[in-house]
């Protein structure tokens, strides 16, 4: 595997800071420790590791969750390190928070504690057989035929779905959980066994954000449910006890914040949710990383969606706290896209750089990209979808082609911000974004155009999500650092309103769902299939060497292609 990249990031101090929260962020591409100081809700020190994936077959996405886990212990102990350069010390950390990518699923030996598979990531595919199976499974054939019980559709995406595939596929698992010793987990699991205690007593435990993206526990009730589990023949005693995103898990076993309180647990959308301050019915936040999540704010009202969204919990403040809900919309590939135009075709360094490039021209040129790579989710969710890149010319250059990938993130917001409208009823005025596509100002006021709402940015926009799993930590009963009121207190933000027409923005918008309706279809079924013979849990190094090589076999053949088209152009 390739070495991680460590980046040591130190955001402006506040030297008056004397109440301060660790955040644990485990996300897609990185992991990290942010400490803020809580009441001005401004970070001190942050340190990330950068953290690569493994696609060892087409389609699988995993990573090894035992990297993942050294990973946090060096950003705990690095950001840590740093606080007596800003006057601080490690006793003034009252609390720990911890935030995850949400879906991505880890099973584990409960005696050694080591993973019996790599972790298998949201992002994964490899179980599309197995929904297909588990639809024909259901009373009705139909793959929202659990959506009242659990607020989801059968999908890759989710764990109860992944933990069927390896039951069905790695023996090793399937052995392990008859004999009792294996552990299901989503990441926050994984991460909160270990800080506490691990086989020496960690608690096995998962937030009711996390849970509500495995498709077992009741949306109601916030506890695994009997008949999901059994249609997924998933036992019960192999998963984690459900808590609130804001109470007492335990105390860190090791390292330098040892016997601190370990108080919050959130999955990283509902902590951008959380963090942007979006705690009132109506309120929508989105977060810009790997793929994008929009989620809209329902209140403690459940509400069904009946255009491909997805319904979840927005967050639960304590134990006897009411849950807040939320419609839910997934984009699979937002930054992700840039990064397959950096790594696959080498048009930039940065996504700084594609947007210098995006600016050289005022529109695309009639160029469309969709980026569906791994299919399309939210709200079209269709896994035969495959990435397109259409209505080029003599004219095109890479100045339309990165303007039209900015613009297709915007298009997918759209048709998932239109899809909720529709749901609830009342058109959404503004929308609270982060993570880091939006650290550039012509992303979102294409977001703005395109959208035709106002957008607001924070301005610590890249510290919303680790914020939220602070300040779920820092209400949780008997720690009880800050209250909910003074939340809203010092709060800075930049804001995009639109400039453009309806008319320009609506053709705009007709030509992408014109481009997407031509993207579905692409693959039969049988290319989703494979054998049930797996891959042994195979080392990281083994499985990102692999990817290299195909990353740069594919980038060899792009820059050729490329070098023709130039000649030809020059030539005519």
């Amino acid at each position: 595997m390739p070495a991680a990249t460590a980046t040591a990031t130190t955001p402006p101090a506040s030297p008056t800071a004397s109440v301060l929260v660790a955040a644990v962020t485990v996300s897609t591409s990185h992991v990290a420790c942010t400490v803020f100081d809580i009441e001005a809700k401004r970070p001190v020190v942050c340190h990330k590791l950068d953290v690569p994936l493994v696609h060892p077959a087409p389609g699988w996405v995993e990573q090894d969750a035992v990297e993942l886990l050294e990973g946090v212990r060096q950003c705990i102990a690095a950001a840590v390190n740093e606080l007596p350069d800003h006057g601080l010390d490690v006793s003034a950390v009252k609390a720990v928070g911890v935030t995850n990518q949400q879906e991505t699923v880890v099973v584990w030996d409960k005696l050694t504690g080591k993973p019996l598979y790599n972790a298998i990531v949201w992002l994964d595919t490899r179980s599309t057989g197995t929904v297909e199976r588990l639809v024909h499974e259901t009373p009705t054939n139909d793959k929202n035929h659990f959506q009242r019980l659990c607020g989801l559709p059968l999908a890759t995406s989710f764990g109860a779905v992944k933990l069927r595939w390896l039951l069905d596929n790695v023996p090793t698992v399937r052995e392990e959980t008859a004999q009792g010793r294996c552990l299901f987990g989503t990441m926050d699991s994984w991460i909160v066994w270990n800080l506490t205690g691990g086989v020496h007593g960690g608690a096995h435990v998962c937030d009711v954000t996390n849970a509500s993206r495995t498709m077992l526990m009741n949306i109601k009730t916030l506890q695994w449910d009997d008949q999901l589990c059994r249609f997924f023949n998933v036992p019960r005693k192999s998963l984690p006890a459900i808590k609130s995103c804001s109470e007492l898990l335990g105390v860190v076993a090791e390292g330098p914040l040892r016997d601190i309180p370990l108080s919050g647990c959130i999955g990283e959308q509902s902590a951008t949710l959380l963090g942007q301050l979006c705690l009132s019915k109506g309120m929508a936040a989105a977060r810009y990383g790997t793929g994008c999540t929009l989620l809209y704010n329902t209140g403690t009202k459940l509400v069904f969606s009946t255009h491909g969204l997805l319904t979840t919990v927005g967050f639960q403040l304590g134990p006897s706290a009411r849950p807040y809900y939320a419609l839910q919309g997934d984009i699979a590939m937002a930054g992700a896209a840039v990064t397959w135009l950096r790594d696959q075709l080498g048009m930039c360094s940065s996504v700084g750089e594609l947007a210098e490039l995006a600016g050289k021209s005022d529109s695309t040129h009639g160029v469309v990209f969709v980026p569906a790579f791994s299919g399309l989710l939210a709200p079209h969710w269709r896994h035969d979808a495959r990435g397109l890149l259409i209505g080029l010319s003599q004219s095109s250059d890479k100045s339309h082609i990165a303007r039209a990938t900015f613009e297709a993130v915007c298009f997918q917001t759209r048709e998932v911000l239109q899809a909720m409208n529709m749901d609830c009823g009342i058109p959404l005025q503004t929308l609270h974004v982060d993570g880091s596509l939006t650290d550039v100002d012509l992303v979102l006021q294409l977001l703005a155009d395109l959208l035709g709402i106002t957008v607001v940015r924070p301005r610590s926009a890249q510290f919303t999500s680790a914020l939220g799993a602070a300040v779920a930590a820092a209400l949780a009963p008997g720690i009880q650092l800050c209250t909910q009121a003074s939340l809203h207190d010092n709060t800075s933000m930049d804001q995009f309103t639109p400039d453009c027409d309806e008319d320009s923005r609506d053709e705009r918008y007709a030509q992408w769902t014109k481009a997407v309706s031509r993207c579905f279809d692409w693959l039969p079924a049988k290319e989703f299939q494979r054998s049930a013979s797996v891959p042994s849990l195979m080392s990281s190094r083994e499985g990102a060497l692999r990817y290299t090589l195909t990353v740069a076999g594919l980038a060899t053949f792009c820059a050729g292609v490329m070098i023709v088209a130039r000649r030809y152009l020059a030539n005519t």
